[in-house]
């Protein structure tokens, strides 16, 4: 089973600035797009599904929603 990866505005802001966009899209598919709560993922502030995991050297913090198989990114931090 496989989650869909979605971006919201300020992270899609951020993933079309970084210069390894293409392989980040793929490293986060290949990853928590196949375990959202795998990965060394960890609850943030006790909720199963807000979640925080470093992926491709960017910090990701997103959301997951079982029912519709969707992993939403709310914010990326690219690692410097």
């Amino acid at each position: 089973m496989s989650f869909r990866i979605s971006f919201a505005p300020p992270a899609d802001d951020t993933l079309a600035k970084m210069r390894n966009g293409d392989s980040f899209r793929r490293e986060m598919a290949r990853t928590l797009g196949l375990d959202p709560y795998g990965y060394a993922s960890t609850a943030v502030k006790l909720e199963r599904d807000r979640r925080e995991a470093t992926v491709a050297g960017a910090i990701v913090l997103y959301y997951v929603s079982g029912t519709v198989l969707t992993v939403t990114v709310v914010r990326l931090v690219p690692l410097p």
